[in-house]
């Protein structure tokens, strides 16, 4: 089997890789909705994929792997491997879980970052009243993440919060806000904690998205002032999201000063930049995104060498929409026992639901997914129907 063609549409808002072959068989990738200015970058890499044999999915990759880098541009990278495990998997009539060493779990726990409504404010009510609305959906999810200080909109509405510069209209999702936080702003986000955890008990976790954006010294206060309220984690404190460094001497100065597990990674490309990180007990918990990290088999890698330093996984994956999902479910499926559950994405448009074949009508039963049992990562496109989505550029893409 040889590749034949490398292509990639802009449906909706995601960039979504097609990878063709000489057999009919192909291959589906998707891009986070945040990077639609990706494609060039995705069909670049044509000329280097055309001719070779997908289901050598290891040998493809050692020729594009180095060309991609932190997050936002190793999405390119992952998508095609997606996709090329996608091929590998229908080739071999099994689900790519099979061929990432098999499963072992039936089921796969996610966890709420995604399943939200417009908050109604920044204040300590409004954030119970979300966590409330949150607990209610019927996906009874058993974890919400909320997004607090610089990953939240109290760093512009909370008067006073910071005293670093404060970026207006950046004009790019992942702008960074950075500096030390005021007395007001520190009290207010331990008002905000309270105010969530009277509302989940002990029956649904919290962890809090905080950043980046901290400096070391208001990171341990806060850590250490919220040990009593059993947080899952705190998350991205110092570096993440579109922070092209990892910083594990600061991370782990801050993992070691508290019992409040520290969580990073999102953001991290390859294994190689989280060897530090987990050599040196830097952080509890890491949470790669298959869709940046270089994909589903680097982050096997990434969880197992974990694994072997008692450091949790918790994979990051919000905006990776449905067919970001299968991905998801397919390595999860493979995962050592430090995984905890994966950030559940859902449909960056409403349409998407009718677009992707193989799901279920509910996906999520009580914070748990079944496995995806078609061949490869078990997920299509209906192509007549999103036909209607596609760009006159891109009328070939389901050809």
């Amino acid at each position: 089997m040889k590749i034949t063609d490398l292509r990639c549409a802009v449906i909706g808002k995601h960039p979504i890789v097609r990878i063709v072959t000489d057999e009919g068989l192909y291959g589906l990738g998707e891009v986070e909705f945040t990077k639609s200015y990706l494609k060039p970058f995705v069909l670049h890499f044509r000329e280097a994929l055309v001719g070779e044999d997908p289901t050598d999915v290891e040998r493809v990759m050692l020729k594009i792997r180095q060309r991609g880098s932190f997050k936002p541009y190793g999405a390119a990278v992952s998508a095609i491997e997606h996709a090329l495990w996608d091929i590998a998997g229908k080739a071999a009539g099994v689900p790519a879980y099979k061929l990432l060493g098999g499963k072992v779990r039936d089921k796969v726990r996610v966890y709420n970052g995604s399943v939200r409504q417009k908050r109604t404010g920044d204040r300590p009510e409004d954030y119970a009243a979300d966590v409330k609305w949150m607990m209610e959906q019927p996906q009874n999810f058993f974890m919400i993440k909320q997004g607090i200080s610089f990953h939240s909109n109290m760093k512009d509405t909370i008067e006073g919060f910071h005293y670093g510069v404060t970026q207006k209209k950046a004009g790019y999702h992942g702008a960074m806000d950075q500096g030390m936080i005021s007395e007001r702003g520190f009290n207010h986000m331990i008002d905000c904690v309270i105010a969530m955890k009277e509302v989940l008990g002990d029956k649904v976790s919290l962890a809090l998205d905080c950043g980046p954006g901290w400096m070391l010294p208001d990171a341990i206060k806060f850590a250490r002032a919220v040990e009593q309220y059993n947080l899952m984690w705190l998350e991205d404190m110092l570096t993440g999201d579109y922070v092209p460094w990892v910083n594990p001497q600061a991370y782990r100065e801050l993992t070691t000063s508290t019992s409040t597990p520290i969580h990073t990674g999102e953001q991290i490309y390859l294994r190689h930049n989280f060897k530090e990180l987990i050599e040196t007990q830097a952080v509890r918990v890491i949470g790669p995104d298959p869709a940046d990290v270089g994909g589903i088999a680097e982050l096997k890698w990434v969880a197992e060498h974990a694994y072997m330093h008692s450091i949790l996984m918790a994979p990051h994956g919000t905006a990776n929409g449905l067919l970001g999902l299968g991905a998801l479910i397919n390595v999860c499926a493979t995962l050592p026992a430090n995984y905890i559950a994966f950030e559940y994405p859902t449909a960056s448009d409403p349409w998407w639901e009718d677009l992707v074949i193989g799901l279920p009508p509910q996906i999520v039963k009580d914070s748990m997914v079944d496995l995806l049992e078609a061949p490869g990562l078990g997920l299509d496109i209906d192509a007549d129907a999103a036909r209607r989505y596609l760009r006159e550029e891109d009328a070939g893409f389901f050809d």
